[in-house]
């Protein structure tokens, strides 16, 4: 193409979870449940986490910043989602849409090595109780959440540059509820071998690092269970770790039916709703996960329910 004859693109149409008209004002409510809950979820385990004296703990610390996360996921996606089904222009800014790409890249791989050090906090805590509190010390905790963050924000600043240092000049509808690195290349003008490749190694790195460190620590958590002698030893010990398998599960297992699909059952509307589940509905479903089998943090929220003021004094 004639460089001369390159329009760039200043705004993209987002096309949103559904083109069909009826449906805007009912996902529009489901959507406002979703998001409205997981704000007041997520909140809520920050708040008791942070204010009540029996979950100062390295495993309620990473809990806390599990839910940043999550609410930071949700809102960098869910208020311009919401926006989109009630006006009929669905549209972004170029720098808006880079913004997005960013924070969504930040908070998604946050989540990924964040369950990562939560299977390594289980792992020490179950297979060597007697150095848990010199392995996972406060400051060993804040360093791997520092970490954590860090490297988040270092890979949305590789991935986001990439992305958007091709050109953008001839469609500029994206399939899709938000700004997404593989509907915005599918729009470039532009030789995209190398974002696309740098995307590729970039996710599939995270995953299979974290993945590893999450098999080898449930491994070796799951090993040492079965050798325990007492069966009440080992019901303590898997209800300490079960509702962080389950969140694993839930939150890999969406990631891997994206990423392992086979081509030619491939679709970028496949990816829409699996998005979907991992952007909106994971970050809903995980408080819930850690609060209904966990003991101390129902204990926690019923003290907080009984003497809010008190709770907020012994900050």
């Amino acid at each position: 193409m004639d460089p001369e004859n390159i329009t760039q693109v200043i705004e993209f149409v987002l096309i949103g979870v559904s083109e069909v008209a009826e449906l805007q004002i009912p996902l529009f409510l489901v959507f406002l449940l979703i998001y409205g809950l997981t704000v007041l979820e997520n909140l809520g385990i920050i708040t008791l986490t942070r204010v009540d004296s029996q979950l100062q703990t390295p495993m309620y610390f990473f809990l806390r910043h599990l839910a940043v996360i999550n609410l930071g996921n949700s809102t960098v996606i869910a208020p311009k989602m919401l926006v989109n089904f009630l006006v009929s222009k669905k549209t972004t800014s170029y720098y808006e849409c880079a913004t997005q790409l960013g924070a969504f890249l930040v908070f998604i791989v946050a989540e990924i090595f964040m369950l990562a050090v939560m299977a390594y906090d289980r792992y020490v805590a179950i297979c060597n109780p007697l150095l848990y509190t010199a392995v996972v010390s406060q400051r060993i905790s804040l360093l791997l959440v520092s970490l954590t963050y860090l490297y988040g924000f270092c890979t949305a600043i590789m991935v986001s540059s990439c992305v958007f240092s091709v050109s953008y000049c001839a469609s500029n509808v994206i399939n899709h509820f938000y700004c997404d690195n593989v509907p915005l290349l599918a729009l470039s003008c532009s030789d995209t071998y190398i974002p696309e490749t740098v995307v590729f190694i970039s996710a599939a790195t995270n995953l299979f690092f974290s993945m590893t460190v999450v098999l080898i620590s449930y491994f070796n958590i799951v090993w040492s269970i079965l050798r325990m002698r007492s069966s009440e030893g080992r019901k303590k010990a898997f209800s300490t770790c079960a509702s962080h398998m389950m969140a694993v599960t839930v939150f890999y297992g969406t990631l891997l039916f994206m990423y392992l699909q086979p081509r030619t059952s491939h679709s970028l509307d496949t990816d829409k709703m699996a998005s979907v589940f991992y952007t909106l509905v994971i970050p809903m479903l995980n408080p819930m996960i850690y609060s209904l089998r966990n003991k101390d943090v129902k204990a926690a929220l019923r003290r907080f329910m009984r003497n809010p003021c008190c709770s907020f004094k012994a900050m």
